[in-house]
């Protein structure tokens, strides 16, 4: 039974390198041969949170899992940042009226955006891979290759067209609640368990806040808004993989959400819970 299991996970590994080296010789291609050196942040996004890997492993825990959610929460804290700073500045320039109207969020690209686009797509790829190595994963489908390998796919196909930039750094917004989801996996880690501390309550009630407002509406607003104006989009692949990625980050936010209440639940009926990886 065991190795059987073994064997369908190798298969399922040998699938997701197989769509990751896919992915990588296309942006190879791109760059080299179409002349695409903006994709270049692409592999600098690659490299850096590579790079961060190898100090967190050479300076605090060789834990696979350790690094990879410390990386994880850098990429999250590094992203929000950039999407609040991108927002907030395309703001005051235009107004909430013209940043979300459907020939910006579609065809136009706010200052930094596609930088930071690629910047985040290259941590996706890093992700992917450092899961990979490690078997970071479980399971016969393991939902979190699948949501990268989503995000690939949608974010590289944006860039390659230069199409709905806007629309998915809208998208990451959700990333300040993976804030707070990466420090709870990393205190936890760290063997600071304790329910009742004020820090960790705290903690709790900025993971539930940005969940429902980062995340979870955030996503469903962008949904209802590709909806919306289904009728001002040209004929192409962009509708349907806009409505088919954000189909999948949503029912992807559904299971995020139940998970969460679960943790939720058996951290709050413990007055001191032992320490475990979830």
């Amino acid at each position: 039974m065991g190795r059987t299991a073994g064997q369908n996970e190798d298969k399922v590994g040998a699938f997701f390198v197989a769509t990751l080296v896919l992915w990588f010789v296309s942006v190879c291609f791109e760059i080299l041969f179409n002349k695409r050196s903006e994709l270049l942040t692409v592999v600098a996004g690659c490299f850096f949170f590579q790079t961060a890997n190898w100090v967190i492993r050479f300076f605090a825990s060789p834990d696979p899992l350790f690094v990879n959610t410390s990386v994880s929460l850098l990429h999250s804290t590094i992203t929000s940042s950039s999407v609040v700073f991108i927002l907030v500045n395309q703001w005051l320039r235009s107004g909430p009226s013209g940043m979300f109207e459907h020939s910006q969020l579609f065809g136009g690209t706010w200052p930094w955006a596609y930088a930071a686009l690629c910047f985040s797509c290259g941590y996706f790829a890093y992700d992917q891979w450092d899961m990979l190595q490690y078997r970071l994963y479980s399971g016969f489908i393991p939902a979190i290759l699948v949501h990268h390998l989503i995000l690939l796919i949608c974010f590289t196909l944006a860039l390659y067209r230069n199409v709905t930039i806007n629309y998915l750094i809208l998208t990451l917004v959700c990333e300040l609640h993976s804030i707070f989801l990466h420090v709870r996996k990393v205190r936890r880690m760290a063997g600071f368990c304790d329910a009742t501390s004020t820090l960790v309550r705290i903690e709790w009630v900025l993971n539930w806040v940005t969940f429902f407002v980062a995340r979870f509406a955030s996503h469903i607003l962008i949904t209802v808004k590709l909806i919306w104006d289904a009728s001002k989009f040209k004929k192409g692949v962009e509708l349907p993989l806009a409505l088919f990625g954000m189909a999948g980050m949503n029912l992807l936010n559904v299971f995020l959400g139940f998970d969460l209440f679960n943790a939720f639940r058996r951290e709050k009926n413990s007055q001191h819970t032992n320490c475990h990886r979830e």
